[in-house]
């Protein structure tokens, strides 16, 4: 299976696709084929190692 794969902090060139083992799903557990998936804002700032603080006032 390939999967990318994050090993150091930094920009777009610390994105590795690698082959990693197939996964084996434990009992009452079920693997599904996923073919692509998303990457938020919050998983860029991970990625640079940049804390992601926004203060959201709440309704009074």
């Amino acid at each position: 299976m390939r999967a990318v794969q994050i090993t150091r902090f930094g920009g777009p060139e610390v994105l590795d696709v690698v082959d990693v083992p197939d996964p084996v799903p434990g009992p009452g557990q079920q693997v599904y084929e996923v073919s692509s998936a998303g990457v938020n804002f919050a998983d860029t700032h991970h990625r640079l190692l940049v804390p992601v603080v926004v203060e959201t006032p709440l309704p009074r």
